[in-house]
């Protein structure tokens, strides 16, 4: 497909994703939407004409993609500034409260135009919870509480104490919400459509891995959810809205709280994260041997969360999921045995769910790399971006464009879907 704009139609009620009960529908036919997307969080600073952009790239990105039978990106929709203590994205779309990268804002639009040529859509979070793109502590900084510390390794309990402190200050809380009504109230400056009649937006979604970081900021969570959700409805009726969540490893390990963030109005789907490696289910130095116990923790999490959506009659998405290299190899096109087999094992999940007509209704792998490149471990200012963010080491978790025997996993289910849905 060419990369060129070219007018973008306004959207109608009809085009853009809905739900009804536990399924997504798509299209004026109003038919089932199942999906194996993935999480292409740099995909607006590619489409900028400044700092790290790269439109051929981007293009070509979006056409590889759906080749492989993939419709579905998960994105940043930017980074705001970091803490003097973590390596962040950059360049930032938010340097400061209330101040846009204009030239980061064209590269979403831009992007969303491409999309929309391609018969994609995007899932948009709003922040993060985390410091690799600024997120709450971005927020916490301009409200007083300092930079935030680094959440790696022995800093992490540091992390959290602070992190905490985002549903302790009304003020941080309000900075956050302004930005989202920015975003969420701008009109393309390619198209001149607001993004609010934009059907290549699928659903905004209020953070990165939002979670409460202590027990006695539940109920401001649940709070801090309903109301930024029903907010974000006010502002864009046409759109889905999703929490970002983990699932119960993001609520304190609490099945009635993650309920209860789900089950506001305003919140259309459920979302989970699975990470064996990270949450400690598989060491790194077994990922092929362990995977008989990635695949028991992950069955049960994913059933867990099955029931949930039933109980709330809403379809739900595993929209992060990932795992090494093997031997924990960064290099593109190095071995990937144990991954594909942890890949082959979600994406069976939600085909078989599609089959069935179930409430799983798509996945997104974490992450696609693509045509990048690392050049060393650690992210450096003009390197090219991979789906490893900057304070991972690059390659951990990306799918490349020569890592082709995840590549033909990717478009063998992502066929078999489209043979169960009819096209």
């Amino acid at each position: 497909m060419a990369c060129c704009l070219c007018c973008v139609a306004m959207g109608h009620a009809t085009d853009f994703v809905r739900v009804r009960g536990t399924h997504f529908l798509k299209g004026k036919s109003a038919q089932s939407y199942y999906f194996i997307g993935t999480n292409l969080w740099y995909a607006p600073i590619l489409g900028s004409e400044g700092q790290g952009g790269n439109r051929e790239r981007l293009c070509a990105e979006l056409d590889s993609l759906r080749a492989l039978g993939v419709d579905n990106l998960r994105i940043l929709v930017g980074a705001d500034g970091g803490s003097c203590h973590a390596r962040t994205v950059e360049p930032c779309l938010q340097p400061v409260p209330g101040v846009l990268n204009d030239t980061l804002m064209a590269g979403l639009d831009y992007l969303l135009v491409q999309m929309k040529q391609r018969g994609m859509v995007a899932v948009i979070y709003l922040t993060n919870s985390w410091d690799w793109s600024g997120g709450f502590g971005f927020y916490l900084r301009a409200t007083g509480h300092g930079d935030s510390p680094n959440a790696a390794g022995e800093g992490y309990q540091r992390y959290v104490d602070y992190a905490a402190d985002f549903f302790r200050d009304a003020a941080a809380r309000k900075l956050y919400a302004e930005f989202v009504k920015q975003v969420v109230g701008r009109s393309n400056s390619l198209t001149g459509i607001p993004y609010r009649d934009d059907p290549a937006i699928m659903a905004w979604q209020l953070c990165n891995e939002p979670r409460p970081f202590a027990k006695d900021n539940a109920d401001s969570f649940v709070a801090w959810v309903r109301e930024t959700a029903a907010m974000i409805k006010q502002l864009d009726p046409n759109h889905l809205v999703s929490v970002g969540s983990e699932g119960t490893v993001g609520c304190l390990m609490d099945e009635n709280l993650c309920r209860q963030i789900h089950a506001c109005p305003s919140v259309d789907y459920l979302t989970v994260h699975v990470w064996p490696v990270n949450w400690g289910w598989v060491a790194r130095s077994a990922l092929f041997d362990g995977l008989a116990r990635v695949y028991s923790e992950t069955e049960a999490y994913l059933e867990q969360h099955d029931r949930m959506a039933y109980r709330l009659d809403k379809p739900w998405v595993i929209e992060e999921f990932g795992y090494p290299r093997d031997a924990n190899f960064l290099q593109p096109g190095s071995n990937t045995q144990a991954r594909d087999a942890f890949y082959d094992f979600v994406f069976s999940r939600v085909v078989q769910s599609c089959r069935t007509g179930g409430a799983l209704a798509g996945c997104n792998f974490w992450g696609w790399g693509g045509k990048g490149r690392p050049i060393a471990e650690e992210w450096q200012p003009g390197a090219e971006y991979v789906c490893d963010p900057p304070h991972e080491p690059q390659g951990w978790y990306s799918v490349f464009d020569n890592d082709l025997s995840t590549l033909r996993l990717i478009r063998k289910n992502a066929l078999e879907m489209g043979d169960e849905l009819g096209h």
